[in-house]
């Protein structure tokens, strides 16, 4: 059974939390991705918790209630795996720069999300970046990029 597989069936035992609509492996790894990053600092802000609701909306999920429901999912995924380099293992190989450049991006705008990027914060998304395979220009121009989109999905 594979690391996924597990997860869910604890996520539906655990937490009660129902296959009513079958989830896209990616985007269930980016968005447990998108929750580590969020809670790093122990600290879900409102603001970043809104900005993590917009962006799984936008990009994955098909209205309010399935983005609850992923995000729900993608709790579960973060609060039973290991770190960070287990989540980003859970990307496909096959995704390509730009989806990772854009995973990294929206990282950085949830981390940003609440007005600041504290040490722990900006620490975990450069490791991020490092782990989906960028270096420091791409990793800052992923920041600005966040940045900027703060505020607007």
């Amino acid at each position: 059974m594979s690391l996924i597989a597990r997860l869910r069936a604890y996520a539906t035992e655990a937490l009660g939390v129902g296959e009513s609509e079958p989830v896209d492996d990616t985007h269930l790894a980016a968005t447990a991705l998108l929750v580590h990053v969020a809670r790093v600092d122990g600290i879900l802000a409102p603001a970043e918790s809104e900005r993590l609701s917009r962006i799984v909306q936008g990009r994955y999920a098909e209205g309010p209630d399935a983005a609850r429901a992923l995000i729900a999912r993608a709790t579960a995924v973060d609060a039973e795996t290991r770190d960070l380099a287990s989540l980003v293992e859970m990307i496909p190989h096959e995704a390509n720069a730009a989806e990772r450049q854009d995973l990294l991006t929206m990282a950085w705008s949830v981390a940003a999300a609440d007005g600041s990027v504290d040490e722990f914060e900006e620490a975990l998304v450069e490791r991020l970046g490092r782990l989906l395979g960028f270096d420091e220009a791409a990793i800052t121009a992923a920041r600005r990029s966040g940045q900027r989109s703060v505020g607007a999905v």
